[in-house]
């Protein structure tokens, strides 16, 4: 990795990569010979995937299954590089690109349906509530827009670049920025409910679970905070900067650091249940954990994905990629779909870590793969967005 790029991940937590793309008119590839999409507008929670990690406890967890034998329903490209994580709802897909638009596709062909520029590159992810799309840019702008049409609702300024993706509360949406604060803004006009200071930039997506608020930041801290007032519950420091987000399962936070460990600490009290590191390779933890109340699993930059215990942290299976995993797993129908830096997507039985399907992007990858309808969405950093399905069947209808 480059000494600039590992500088910026170092002082800022960031997420991207600053990496330059030729800007390219953006085209379609259809689909040919593939199994039926779901109909557009199926708002069923298998068909839907409304935010960075699925859920407000940013489990990392779909609805449904994925099939083993996937192949690209269509691709589209957009004019730089894609650092965000796509959002699937009502049919469409919604992913931001470092050209600075927010693009809207069909879900079932790829077809382009509205792009909104922003006022900056966007590597936050959105996210969808009530047919409003959410989501910030490098310029510190967070917009809400209408998520059939792409008409501006209401937008705010931070201070600084907003790479965290938004999460939502009773009336509130909640987000961090650079500008060393969480926001909580009214879903109806964007106008600041509360706003929570910390001592660092904030890389993170805040999880959320009934009145909690849980944040990690860069100045190696993860506070709970009350989604009412902002107030703050407790804090703990854990050693070392914080890019991932937490995920919240079994009345635990789960959470990597820089400094190689992954931490489990209680919601209740803020104290630390578990660490986990590596015996031998000691490589910070970026990727944020896909959880559920068996499986624990997250990619590290020591080129590993890793599958624990959440209640002990200890070590199930690890699977070695090729490169560095700064993208954030999915488990969906028995299997952990992930990605490497290395352009590598893969599906892994999350019993063993098995390997059960594999595909080259051949570009690299930091956003992580959303999941829903029985499709895979991805995009990579030559503004490439992949939408996979399963592979047709003899004697299946072609879409």
């Amino acid at each position: 990795m480059p000494p600039r790029t590992l500088h910026r991940l170092y002082r800022a937590c960031a997420a991207a990569v600053a990496m330059a793309a030729l800007a390219l008119p953006a085209t379609l590839c259809r689909p040919l010979g593939l199994a039926a999409a779901p109909a557009a507008g199926d708002a069923s929670p298998a068909a839907e995937w409304k935010s960075f990690r699925g859920d407000p406890e940013l489990t990392g967890r779909a609805a449904g299954d994925l099939g083993r034998d996937l192949v690209p329903a269509w691709t589209f490209k957009a004019g730089a590089g894609i650092a965000s994580t796509a959002a699937i709802w009502r049919g469409s897909a919604f992913v931001g690109s470092l050209d600075g638009n927010l693009y809207a596709l069909g879900l079932a062909d790829g077809a382009l349906r509205f792009k909104y520029r922003a006022e900056g590159p966007i590597r936050s992810s959105p996210a969808v509530r009530d047919g409003i799309v959410y989501f910030g840019d490098g310029k510190g702008v967070f917009h809400a827009l209408d998520a059939a049409t792409g008409k501006r609702r209401w937008s705010f300024r931070t201070g600084a670049e907003i790479v965290s993706a938004a999460n939502f509360t009773a009336g509130c949406v909640v987000f961090g920025s650079y500008d060393r604060s969480v926001y909580c803004l009214s879903l109806t006009d964007g106008a600041r409910r509360w706003q929570r200071e910390t001592d660092g930039y904030v890389n993170a997506t805040p999880a959320v679970a009934g009145d909690a608020v849980l944040i990690a930041g860069c100045d190696g801290n993860l506070r709970r905070l009350r989604a009412a007032s902002g107030a703050e519950v407790w804090k703990v420091g854990l050693g070392g900067y914080l890019g991932a987000s937490p995920a919240l399962a079994a009345g635990l936070a789960f959470v990597g650091t820089f400094e190689n460990q992954l931490v489990a600490v209680d919601l209740r009290s803020g104290k630390v249940v578990w660490r986990y590191e590596h015996p031998q390779l000691k490589f910070p933890y970026y990727s944020s954990a896909a959880v559920r109340d068996d499986l624990l699993v997250v990619g590290g930059r020591d080129k590993l994905v890793h599958a624990l215990a959440p209640r002990t942290g200890e070590a199930l299976w690890t699977f070695a990629a090729r490169a560095a995993i700064d993208s954030s797993p999915v488990l969906v129908g028995g299997l952990t779909v992930a990605a490497a830096r290395s352009g590598d997507v893969f599906a892994l039985d999350d019993r063993t870590g098995k390997p059960v399907w594999q595909f080259a992007a051949g570009s690299p990858i930091e956003a992580s793969p959303a999941v829903a309808g029985g499709r895979l969405v991805l995009g990579t950093l030559d503004g490439t967005l992949y939408c996979f399905t399963a592979k047709a069947r003899n004697g299946d209808h072609a879409s």
